[in-house]
């Protein structure tokens, strides 16, 4: 209350007014709803954001983000370099969000994945994936994926 008594004195009471009203509206990291109601969420999606980490998960595991932690920028940049290089890589076969895993000198990527294609073409993409990814982030990459026959399955609500 003491943020909003200092605005007013330097906003007039006119403007003030519309800063309360667009305070109470809160809608960042929540789905639209759609008006036919079949836009599916997975369970992590359903989940509004301010449960994150007491019943949604994170997306990323590492500790560089705490007090003295090191390497924080580079450790984002990696993340999102390693979720774009997946979704490329496994186009089309990425059923849920992709899970980044570090352990001292250990990435761990988990996802699950669709039972599109041949065992033999998922083999050569887990072995390409963990090869390039090791090469380029200079660690050993670990992939640990589940599959799933169709997308539906993962499925935990629609809106």
């Amino acid at each position: 209350m003491m943020f909003l008594d200092t605005l007013s004195r330097f906003i007039p009471a006119r403007s003030s007014y519309l800063i309360l009203s667009r305070c109470k509206h809160v809608q960042a990291a929540r789905y639209k709803r759609s008006i036919k109601g079949n836009k599916p969420l997975t369970y992590e999606m359903a989940g509004p954001p301010h449960t994150i980490a007491h019943i949604k998960g994170w997306n990323s595991w590492n500790t560089c983000n705490m007090l003295d932690g090191l390497r924080p920028a580079e450790t984002a940049i990696d993340d999102e370099f390693i979720r774009r290089f997946m979704t490329g890589t496994w186009h089309d076969l990425i059923a849920s969000e992709i899970i980044i895993k570090r352990q001292h000198n250990i990435i761990r990527i988990a996802a699950i994945t669709v039972q599109k294609i041949s065992v033999t073409k998922v083999y050569f993409l887990i072995g390409y994936t963990e090869e390039l990814l090791s090469y380029w982030l200079q660690c050993p990459i670990k992939l640990e994926l589940q599959t799933v026959e169709d997308r539906s399955a993962v499925v935990f609500k629609y809106i």
